[in-house]
């Protein structure tokens, strides 16, 4: 049964399939603790289902088993050089067609699948990022990976560059061997972080690391991080690219099908120009869309500033008079960090 399975998930395009049982993950404790401490920031609703993420049987009653997969987003030769100082930098994962949408048409498929090998009686649901599950941690017990010290999934196959999803499922079904850590002593990620966001191995801040700042944070960027963010618009990529067992990462047919070149290095003056309208064409059915046009612009600006560059004053003095309050303020740090490069020749 579970071999047929591995075998409809390779043929829908995932690039593993593993299996683990729908017993409560190990770390929850650890991860109430992270939510006590205040690290998930404005995610509010990871401590609103939190009873749900420790426990399956409140995902879905009578579930006996979680399959997790993967689906790599990995293209080789993908590190590009900044086209230019007017140059923005959007996280890998992003430069595709939105993940949810992709994978989900394919788990809705391999659910039906599922449901078929138990019968009427079996009861399944899928998700792809957004269900109450503790994912990475299913993962690793289900051997699809190791949680690495940049507390992202690592595969020893295909590296960190990895989609996750899951179904949770009335099923039972044999559980696979759990993956054990394999970072040793490499504290590579912990070095890449540009704001310091992994405080320990195995530890994150969600308030410091930039693809939270840069996505799920709604207000205002704290000024002591901006700087540190570079030309950074949406998420960050650091702490993967460190990792050294990216050297085994393969590519995914899946996501390739659907990459989007045009939103690696977008050019800054032209995401700022974006009216509403301008932003919803670009950017539907990408990622890029969950950080709204005034999160995105709000983003540009910092970014702007960064650069240094003189030329892009205008642009900046412009969105100073934004109605977006938001926007307005980071351009108006923007355009003084500009200004106080000139002075210094900087």
């Amino acid at each position: 049964m579970k071999v047929d399975l591995r075998q409809r998930a390779r043929e829908l395009g995932f690039d593993d399939c593993r299996v683990t049982t729908a017993n409560a993950p190990e770390s929850a404790p650890r991860f109430q603790q992270w939510l006590a401490e205040g690290h998930h920031g404005q995610m509010a609703w990871l401590q609103r289902n939190a009873a749900k993420r420790v426990d399956p049987q409140q995902v879905l009653a009578g579930a006996r088993s979680i399959v997790t997969l993967a689906a790599s987003y990995h293209i080789a030769n993908c590190q590009l050089p900044i086209a230019n100082r007017q140059s923005g930098v959007v996280a890998r994962y992003a430069r595709y067609g939105d993940y949810h949408d992709l994978l989900g048409e394919r788990l809705q498929r391999l659910t039906q699948f599922l449901n078929g090998l138990g019968g009427p009686s079996t009861r399944s649901l899928w998700y792809v990022d957004t269900g109450p599950l503790l994912e990475r941690d299913f993962a690793q017990r289900s051997g699809l990976g190791f949680i690495g010290k940049h507390t992202n999934l690592i595969s020893r196959r295909l590296g960190n560059w990895v989609f996750l999803s899951e179904i949770v499922t009335t099923l039972a079904l044999e559980p696979d061997e759990p993956e054990r850590n394999r970072c040793g002593s490499c504290s590579r990620c912990l070095a890449a972080c540009p704001t310091a966001a992994i405080t320990a191995p195995f530890r994150l801040d969600a308030r410091r690391c930039i693809s939270y700042l840069t996505i799920e944070l709604q207000g205002s960027i704290p000024v002591e991080l901006r700087p540190a963010i570079g030309c950074r618009v949406f998420g960050c990529d650091d702490c993967l690219e460190a990792c050294p067992w990216n050297r085994f990462a393969c590519e995914g047919q899946l996501m390739k099908a659907h990459a989007r070149p045009d939103l690696a290095q977008p050019d800054l003056l032209e995401l700022l120009r974006l009216d509403e309208t301008g932003f919803t064409r670009r950017f539907a059915g990408t990622p890029i869309k969950r950080a709204r046009r005034r999160g995105l612009r709000r983003n540009v600006c910092v970014a702007l500033g960064n650069t240094g560059d003189d030329r892009a004053l205008s642009a900046l003095e412009a969105a100073a008079q934004d109605a977006e309050p938001l926007v307005a303020e980071h351009a108006c740090w923007a355009i003084a960090r500009v200004e106080a490069g000139r002075r210094t020749g900087c």
